[in-house]
């Protein structure tokens, strides 16, 4: 199974397209927040199942903030970040993927890509797709194989 992970898209439909190149062959795509309304865009090109949760940018009510989701038998904890206080440490996000014991803590907002493995935890951050603080716009990739989980991060 193919999980892509997009965050921090920002109305950039240019980045959002170049991003989609590199997702189309993904069974997920798991939307990170900031801003909701672009998985309108994504919808006009990728016609598999999309997953979101809404950012510090977003304001519909009808968007959750956080979510669990399990994909193939993996147990995924899903956020934008900005709750857990990630510009600055990732401890506050550690304690809750352990407190509802994930296999993978999915976050954005930093607009940086991490890939970390703690606690027998991925915490993974795909970067932005449109504005990333580095210069390097990115996607998540995330290969589930048995109990295998491989994740990537690609730069668009």
């Amino acid at each position: 199974m193919l999980v892509g992970v997009i965050s921090d898209t920002h109305r950039q439909n240019k980045y959002i397209k170049k991003a989609l190149d590199k997702l189309s062959g993904c069974d997920f795509i798991i939307h990170l927040g900031d801003n909701t309304s672009d998985v309108q865009e994504i919808e006009k090109y990728y016609n598999g199942k999309i997953i979101s949760v809404k950012g510090n940018c977003d304001y519909a009510e009808n968007i959750l903030s956080e979510r669990i989701e399990v994909l193939g038998d993996k147990k995924i904890f899903i956020t934008h970040g900005h709750n857990y206080n990630v510009k600055t440490t990732l401890e506050n996000l550690k304690y809750k993927a352990m407190e509802v014991g994930v296999d993978i803590a999915l976050f954005g907002h930093t607009h940086i890509a991490t890939t970390l493995f703690e606690e027998g935890i991925w915490f993974i951050n795909p970067g932005s797709a449109g504005m990333a603080r580095n210069g390097k716009n990115s996607i998540g990739l995330i290969e589930i194989i048995g109990e295998k989980i491989v994740p990537s991060i690609k730069l668009i």
